[in-house]
């Protein structure tokens, strides 16, 4: 059993999702639509806010594909 804490979830602002996934708004939003992001909740109609947990997910799957990981040659 580890002794370390889990990371808490916490929801981000998309400038925060932008920094660390390195795409910008408009392709974000584009991957959304395919699908192939995760979907911001809205706490309220002006605001979209990410689950870390699913940001971070993301990235490793991303990450994972990039580095031939995932991929059949």
């Amino acid at each position: 059993m580890s002794d370390e804490a889990p990371i808490p979830n916490r929801f981000v602002k998309l400038d925060e999702v932008k920094r660390r996934v390195g795409l910008g708004k408009s392709m974000i939003y584009r991957l959304i639509g395919e699908g192939k992001f995760p979907a911001p909740y809205k706490p309220s109609p002006c605001a979209a806010r990410w689950s870390n947990h699913e940001i971070v997910a993301w990235i490793d799957d991303v990450k994972d594909g990039f580095e031939g990981k995932k991929r059949k040659v």
